[in-house]
């Protein structure tokens, strides 16, 4: 960062007086907080914890210094302030796709557009956003969401909010600006899928693979399971029946020499 670019000492003071006031107004909201999920409480904390982020990049790029402060991320909803018995619902879903394979793309439009009898009189598959229109207005997203690797789409992270409402809004009110009112205290549930978490579900299994290792080594695993398996077997036969079969296989030997002869 060039020295003209960088935030004067003064900027860096003020950021750390904001931490300050920030910090004693969270504490003032936990000494009179109401509940477990006070929005009050909530509230000081996210201008505590953003307070405390302007104040560690200033100071970082004053100074060269960091802050022993961790600022968590949302990881959870905040409380929920809706209606008690929504009469409404909005369900907004994101999903993210990557372009991997703009032919594939292309020929499953053109497919779509062979199909269209009507025909818009111009060949809008030839083109990545015009594939793209021609798909996503033949098919429901879902169904999209389904075949991707069939349109040459990759999946990336996804999200859907379903948020309560006292009312449902009218015929065309949010068209314009559908996802801008969004309040975060009126979701009533919201599903996340990312390769992050995946992450950490690799991780447990490495630690499982890796513990599944250790009993083979001991001479638990398989081989070990069928030595025992083996003993065990031996242990429950009969020795009678081992006479027997000795006596059978005499008397079969025997019998086939006469007929040789």
């Amino acid at each position: 960062m060039s020295d003209a670019a960088q935030p004067t000492a003064a900027e860096v003071r003020a950021a750390a007086e904001a931490v300050k006031t920030a910090l004693d107004r969270h504490l003032a909201a936990v000494e009179r907080r109401s509940g477990e999920e006070d929005p009050a409480v909530y509230d000081a904390f996210n201008e505590l914890a953003a307070a405390a982020e302007a104040y560690d990049e200033l100071l970082y790029d004053r100074y060269d210094e960091v802050t022993p402060f961790e600022i968590p991320g949302e990881d959870t909803l905040p409380p929920y302030t809706g209606p008690e018995e929504p009469s409404a619902l909005s369900v907004l879903i994101r999903r993210d796709y990557a372009v991997a394979e703009p032919q594939r793309l292309m020929a499953q439009a053109r497919r779509v557009e062979a199909a269209d009898e009507a025909g818009t009189g111009a060949e809008t598959s030839d083109t990545v956003h015009g594939a793209l229109g021609l798909l996503f207005g033949e098919f429901e997203p879902d169904e999209i969401a389904s075949r991707h690797k069939e349109f040459g789409l990759e999946e990336g992270d996804s999200t859907l909010w379903v948020t309560a409402a006292d009312e449902s809004a009218e015929p065309g009110e949010w068209l314009d600006a559908p996802f801008e009112q969004v309040d975060p205290q009126r979701v009533v549930c919201r599903f996340d899928v990312s390769a992050v978490f995946d992450e950490d579900f690799d991780d447990e299994d490495d630690e499982d693979d890796d513990a599944e290792d250790a009993d083979y080594e001991d001479g638990e695993g398989v081989d070990g399971g069928l030595a025992d398996l083996d003993e065990d077997l031996d242990a429950d036969l009969d020795p009678d029946l081992d006479e027997g079969l000795d006596d059978l296989g005499e008397d079969g030997e025997a019998a086939r020499l006469d007929a040789d002869r």
